[in-house]
């Protein structure tokens, strides 16, 4: 009679929780996202990023929930996904896409030892220009002071030049219906956008917007939470007057149902 009675407690606590997980109010997802920020097995160096990155509030603003299917987009360094994996839980998944260019041997070592600890992350690698991720596959991606770089030339490290339509086409065919894509990326300058994202490696947020609502989307919300009024966004990213404390734009994108 005990085990019987255990068992029909422990089966009405799972729904419950069940129950509770997909009623997730916006207190709660805070919560939760708020216990992976401050989980012990982050890496040190990744928490040292934490307070220009807010990593907490952005996720919040973004709408990451338990159970999600996110993409990590340039994330080999873990910074995020680490976090991912922690707020999806584990019936979510993290699926890191790094550019072929940058997954050398160190890099693969590196995220293998990563990935080892956390078995709802993967990865997957591919040229820069052609991200190979399945399409439909995400409830939300992130592409975090990266996206400039689509405008990016590097015969150094064999990136051609790209057009950011193309790219976005894969990008939207990515994601489900009601997906989200959030963009945070350094404010540049109006003008010639490959010029300036090769002298600064910034981008004006106009440039986005309007690169990412030709592919498709809707812009679902922007936020403050990494402005900073002091940057004059003149200097290279890389300054060290000016690195880790840049002013940045957040944006939120939704693939329309």
């Amino acid at each position: 009679m005990a085990r019987v009675l255990a068992t029909v407690v422990g089966m009405a606590l799972a729904c419950s929780i069940g129950r509770a997980e997909a009623r997730s109010t916006p207190d709660t997802v805070r919560m939760n996202i708020a216990a992976a920020v401050a989980a012990p097995t982050r890496s040190a160096d990744n928490v040292k990023l934490d307070a220009s990155r807010k990593p907490a509030e952005v996720l919040a603003f973004l709408g990451l929930k338990r159970g999600m299917r996110v993409a990590d987009m340039f994330g080999v360094n873990h910074y995020w996904a680490e976090i991912f994996a922690d707020a999806v839980g584990p019936k979510g998944q993290v699926v890191v896409w790094e550019p072929s260019q940058f997954y050398r041997d160190k890099a693969k070592d590196d995220f293998t030892l990563f990935a080892a600890t956390r078995h709802n992350v993967a990865i997957v690698a591919s040229p820069f220009a052609t991200p190979a991720l399945a399409p439909r596959s995400f409830d939300l991606m992130l592409i975090n002071l990266d996206y400039h770089d689509v405008y990016w030339e590097a015969a150094k490290y064999g990136i051609a030049r790209m057009e950011p339509d193309a790219w976005l086409k894969i990008i939207f065919a990515a994601m489900k219906p009601g997906g989200i894509v959030g963009v945070v990326d350094h404010v540049g300058p109006a003008g010639d956008t490959r010029g300036i994202v090769e002298k600064l490696h910034r981008i004006d947020p106009a440039t986005v917007r309007a690169d990412f609502e030709r592919a498709g989307f809707v812009l679902d919300g922007e936020s403050a939470i990494l402005r900073n009024p002091a940057d004059d966004h003149s200097l290279l990213v890389f300054d060290s007057a000016i690195r880790g404390k840049t002013d940045r734009f957040v944006y939120r994108f939704r693939k329309p149902r």
